[in-house]
């Protein structure tokens, strides 16, 4: 059996559609899991409570911590390293093998392009410190022994989802969809890594069920030479067959906007990321497990494809 905690998310979803391929037995954890699945195995479990996660992984050789808090800083910091917690020391005792999905807010922000596992972590964002808080926390206890761990890193996701849109979604597609300008956040000339959501499944799903990746940590397959700002939108509207119009929101404008918006105000301290290249590197996983991401061109228009059926 292997198991998904904090099941209802994007990357949770297509995780579910990717491990049929190595276990007979899924079991989807979460406050209300919906089968992906016919033969899902459905567990309700609250993951700040360390009883309902011992339970939750009982006899699980795997088990995925993909859980999506709230985008607040306040729920991060009170949640985040419960959950960690609860998630090793549920897993030290069943013994069962952690793999946690990870972001990339822990790396210093002094260049991000490339960024490979060995980046830099010092991360200027209140969120960051959060992650690297519980990232840490995850190293310490696969270097004791605590657990066999492993961590699979992702940039920013988009691609065709069940339950949850990207802010790709929410900033480009969703305004031009309406005749209105796209919002790109931060400098329109500048490279931008995105990460297609099945692909970072399946990868997620590879990746526990090889022993020999288990004590390292992983960036997910993520096309190389990603689009700046302005190509993203240009590409998605392209497929959409509408103008490609747009609009920057800088850091200020982001701060503004804050005043009204509880999501622009939580987004203000992570607009470093698009003030500069981003360029997320897969490199290692891809040599390691002949692994090829899928193009940027093929995910806007899968991306496309999903949004309109909705």
């Amino acid at each position: 059996m292997q198991t998904i905690l904090g099941a209802g998310g994007a990357l949770g979803t297509h995780l579910a559609m990717a491990l049929p391929a190595y276990s007979g037995q899924i079991r989807l954890v979460g406050r209300n899991p919906a089968k992906v699945n016919e033969s899902d195995l459905l567990f309700k479990a609250d993951l700040t409570d360390l009883q309902g996660v011992r339970e939750a992984v009982a006899g699980s050789e795997v088990a995925y911590l993909t859980v999506g808090l709230p985008y607040k800083l306040k729920v991060w910091r009170e949640q985040w390293p419960v959950i960690m917690e609860n998630a090793i020391r549920a897993c030290s005792e069943s013994g069962t093998k952690l793999v946690f999905f990870d972001n990339m807010y822990m790396y210093g922000d002094y260049s991000l392009a490339p960024m490979k596992e060995d980046h830099e972590v010092n991360p200027p964002s209140k969120k960051g410190k959060v992650r690297q808080q519980i990232a840490d926390r995850f190293l310490e206890a696969a270097d004791k022994g605590e657990i066999q761990g492993l961590i699979a890193r992702s940039a920013d996701f988009y691609g065709p989802s069940i339950n949850q849109t990207s802010l790709l979604t929410e900033t480009v597609m969703k305004p031009l969809s309406q005749g209105k300008k796209a919002n790109w956040m931060g400098k329109a000339d500048k490279k931008h890594s995105f990460t297609y959501v099945p692909d970072a499944a399946a990868a997620t799903a590879l990746l526990g069920n090889k022993p020999e990746a288990y004590g390292e940590i992983w960036h997910l397959p993520t096309a190389p030479d990603p689009y700046t700002g302005a190509e993203w939108v240009y590409h998605i509207a392209s497929e959409m067959g509408v103008e490609p119009a747009y609009r920057t929101i800088g850091s200020g404008m982001l701060r503004f906007l804050g005043l009204f918006s509880p999501l622009m105000r939580e987004l203000a301290e992570m607009a470093y990321q698009y003030e500069k290249d981003y360029v997320f590197d897969s490199t290692k996983i891809e040599g390691r497990f002949g692994i090829r991401p899928t193009s940027y061109q093929q995910g806007i228009k899968q991306l496309v494809a999903a949004e309109q059926t909705k």
